[in-house]
C-alpha cells in the first residue's frame, strides 16, 4: 500500500534529474497570506494619488485604474504587495483567478496575497491554482455562486516537489504563458490589420476603386451581378461528377 502511495505521488512526465516522490501539504504550511480592504467610496482625498490600487480584474496587469493617496491607504485595511507576490481573486466573476504580482501596489479585500516561503516556489504555486480552478470553483462555489476565502485557500492539499523541481516546472510554465500572450498580441493586431484592409480593398460609396490597391493596378473596378460571375450547380449535378482517382 505504501509503494502505491509513493506511485500516486509521482508524476507522469518530469525532467530529467528528478527521482523522489511529492509531497502533499496544505498550502497554508508552504505560504503567508493576507487581504486588503478599501478606503470609503465618494472620499475624494483617499484617491487620485500614487499608490496603484489593484483589484481582482487587475491582478496580472502592469497597470491599475485607480490610485490611493497615502491618508487613503491608512485610512483603510488596505495592504501592499510586490512584483512577485502571488494575488489570487476571492471575490465576483474572477473568484479562481491567479497570478504574478507585475506591480508594487494595495489589494482590496477582494485579493488573497499568497507569499511563499524558502522551500516553495512563486511561479509553481501560480501553475497549481490555475491548474486547480475548475476543482476550487466546483468544490467550494457552488456552480460559479458565493465567494472564496482565505481559509479556503490555505487549507488546500498541495502536491509539492523540491524546490529545484518547482523553480524548472514554474519557469517552464510562465515561459508557455508569455509566449501565449505574446502570439495572441499579434493575432489580435493581424485581425485588426484584416479589418483594414478589408475595408480599404474594396471600393465603397459609389466609387469603381479601392482606397488602396497593389502597385501596377489602376483600372476602374466593374459593378457585375453575382450571377454573372458563377454557374451554379445541383446536389444532383454533383452527383454526376466524375469520382477523383
Amino acid at each position: 500500500m505504501a509503494e502505491q502511495h509513493e506511485k500516486a505521488l509521482v508524476p507522469q512526465i518530469r525532467f530529467t534529474g528528478f527521482t523522489d516522490p511529492w509531497e502533499q501539504r496544505k498550502l497554508g504550511e508552504l505560504t503567508e497570506s493576507y487581504s486588503g480592504g478599501t478606503p470609503a467610496a465618494g472620499e475624494s482625498e483617499f484617491y487620485g494619488g500614487s499608490i496603484p490600487f489593484i483589484r481582482s480584474a487587475e491582478i496580472a496587469a502592469e497597470s491599475t485604474e485607480l490610485f490611493l493617496t497615502e491618508k487613503g491607504y491608512e485610512s483603510s485595511s488596505a495592504r501592499m504587495v510586490k512584483p512577485g507576490d502571488v494575488l489570487y481573486a476571492l471575490y465576483g466573476a474572477t473568484s479562481g483567478e491567479v497570478a504574478v504580482s507585475r506591480q508594487k501596489g494595495a489589494i482590496n479585500q477582494a485579493i488573497l496575497a499568497i507569499l511563499p516561503r524558502d522551500d516553495c516556489d512563486a511561479r509553481y504555486i501560480t501553475a497549481w491554482l490555475r491548474k486547480q480552478k475548475g476543482y476550487i470553483v466546483t468544490t467550494y462555489l457552488q456552480g460559479g455562486q458565493g465567494n472564496l476565502s482565505g481559509v479556503i485557500v490555505k487549507n488546500l492539499e498541495v502536491f509539492i516537489p523540491s524546490l529545484p523541481e518547482q523553480q524548472k516546472i514554474g519557469f517552464m510554465l510562465s515561459h508557455l504563458d508569455s509566449l501565449i500572450t505574446l502570439h495572441q498580441r499579434k493575432y489580435d493586431k493581424l485581425c485588426v490589420l484584416k479589418k483594414s484592409m478589408l475595408d480599404k480593398m474594396f471600393p465603397k460609396g459609389g466609387s469603381l476603386y479601392p482606397e488602396i490597391r497593389f502597385a501596377g493596378f489602376t483600372d476602374p473596378w466593374e459593378q457585375r451581378k453575382l450571377g454573372e460571375l458563377f454557374e451554379e450547380h445541383s446536389e444532383k449535378d454533383r452527383d454526376d461528377l466524375p469520382a477523383l482517382t
